[in-house]
């Protein structure tokens, strides 16, 4: 195990309700959460395994696997879901040849999220690639603004 993570853990030592700390710090360090690194934890900590895990697939915040170089964000509010979100991240996954069941592509380039709103509405439909916000996107838009990151 990783020096930092057995300090993560050490820091929150006899703390009741520390998973979801020890859980951020440690996705923190690593970028995602392996079940590895669950298993770890639970051996430490004595949490069990099922409960860090139930909590790391609850929340979306946490990420059980590795993600991206560049994170995109799609846009499911209201102004953008009726000016073509839809449409526009379906474009998104057969750009990137990313199946339905998947949200980072298999060269780790790209993670796709779904996110409620980026707020933009002026600018819908919308995406958001790592900090830079695209608006009134189109497919043809939309390849250009993809094929520009590497």
């Amino acid at each position: 195990m990783n020096n930092t993570i057995i300090d993560v853990i050490k820091k929150y030592e006899g703390i009741k309700g520390s998973a979801i700390p020890i859980l951020q710090e440690v996705q923190e360090i690593e970028g995602y959460i392996s079940n590895d690194t669950i298993r770890e934890i639970s051996a430490v900590t004595g949490i069990p395994s099922a409960e860090l895990y139930g909590i790391a697939t609850f929340y979306s915040m946490f990420r059980l696997k590795p993600q991206g170089r560049h994170t995109i964000r799609t846009c499911k509010g209201t102004a953008c879901h009726v000016s073509g979100a839809d449409t526009i991240a379906s474009a998104i996954r057969t750009h990137l040849k990313l199946p339905e069941n998947e949200n980072t592509t298999d060269d780790d380039r790209f993670t796709v999220l779904e996110v409620a709103c980026l707020g933009c509405c002026s600018l819908a439909p919308v995406i958001m690639i790592d900090d830079t916000t695209y608006g009134k996107l189109t497919i043809g838009k939309l390849a250009r603004i993809l094929d520009s990151y590497t």
